[in-house]
């Protein structure tokens, strides 16, 4: 059996899954099985994914789409490996990630996700120069409820212990089906199913400082429709309140302040200052927690909703001036984490 499966959902993905599929054949560390699940992609995808011969790949099919969760939990029950790794297949890896998560996961018994720092690339797959830079420990069910430290789903290997601790039977149009994530949601499946981890179970959750995930940015996908994103924040804190009712009830209003903070910091990256003026707005009225705890990120958020919003030419020109400045700090910060472990 190999040590780690890499489960890859595939649905209409045609341009990018085949540099998916080449990055995990290019790890250094190369005792894994790769389990492409064709979610009933409507283009081309399968026809390259089934260019690929090597025979660590195993594909299985839907019969119907059942979404990035039920296309996930198809993969790990599959899966032979004691850790299991997520690739979604429009992002692709660094080389080393499954020798580095290895190592970590191997060194940490005590750690049951272990998760990269991510670098956002463009549509076409160039680097951006900027990070996803989460905390990278003492990760704790109120941070998780407040933002997404592993930042997306491509980012996390984890042990088969882990996700069997979380794993529960249901019934599905009259079979019985066992689920890790949650399939019913169609977004936020990733940060329902880490919370449930952290509420649920004595793993812990760690990052490693590399940018070990290259995440593709996609403004007409999922990340650029604000108020779905939402709505399905809402559903996830719903869901929770059915098994930690008093977990929910105390960080609530402070959580849903740092969804919106969020929320109003994509609207920036995506031009609307309108709209990040708005959800700003709204973060602030929900609670002042990410003022007060998180004050010059919380500030520059609004500074930067409002400029966008009155003076957008002055906006751009500030934010290609700090852009440089952004990147090479956030670079530093990366290589300091490396030099202090």
């Amino acid at each position: 059996m190999p040590a780690i499966s890499v489960v890859m959902p595939v649905y209409n993905v045609e341009r990018f899954v085949a540099t998916a599929i080449q990055s995990v054949l290019d790890q250094t560390f190369k005792d894994f099985e790769l389990i492409i699940v064709n979610d009933c992609s409507p283009d081309n995808s399968m026809a390259v994914c089934q260019a690929f011969s090597d025979e660590r790949i195993r594909i299985i099919n839907h019969n119907q789409n059942r979404g990035l969760a039920g296309a996930r939990n198809t993969g790990i029950l599959a899966a032979t490996g004691a850790y299991i790794g997520f690739l979604d297949s429009d992002d692709f890896w660094h080389p080393e990630k499954l020798k580095k998560h290895k190592a970590h996961l191997d060194a940490n018994p005590a750690v049951g996700v272990s998760f990269s720092r991510s670098a956002f690339v463009d549509p076409a797959g160039n680097p951006t120069k900027f990070y996803q830079m989460p905390s990278l420990t003492d990760i704790t069910s109120d941070h998780l409820f407040r933002r997404n430290p592993v930042g997306n789903g491509s980012a996390p290997v984890i042990r088969r212990e882990t996700l069997e601790a979380i794993g529960h039977v249901v019934q599905f149009r009259g079979d019985i089906e066992k689920r890790y994530f949650d399939s019913d949601l169609r977004r936020s499946e990733d940060i329902e199913c880490w919370l449930r981890i952290a509420l649920s179970s004595e793993w812990k959750i760690e990052g490693i400082p590399e940018p070990l995930t290259y995440y593709r940015l996609n403004a007409g996908g999922l990340s650029a429709n604000l108020y779905q994103q939402l709505e399905s924040w809402e559903e996830v804190a719903s869901r929770t309140r059915l098994y930690a009712p008093e977990f929910v009830r105390s960080h609530y209003r402070h959580a849903k302040a740092y969804q919106l903070r969020y929320l109003a910091r994509q609207a920036i990256r995506l031009g609307d200052g309108k709209e990040a003026g708005k959800l700003f707005i709204e973060s602030t009225t929900c609670s002042l927690h990410p003022l007060k705890n998180e004050f010059s990120r919380t500030a520059v958020t609004g500074i930067a909703a409002a400029i966008l919003y009155m003076a957008p030419r002055l906006y751009q020109f500030i934010e290609r001036a700090a852009s440089e400045t952004i990147g090479k700090l956030q670079n530093r910060r990366i290589q300091r984490d490396l030099a202090s472990q």
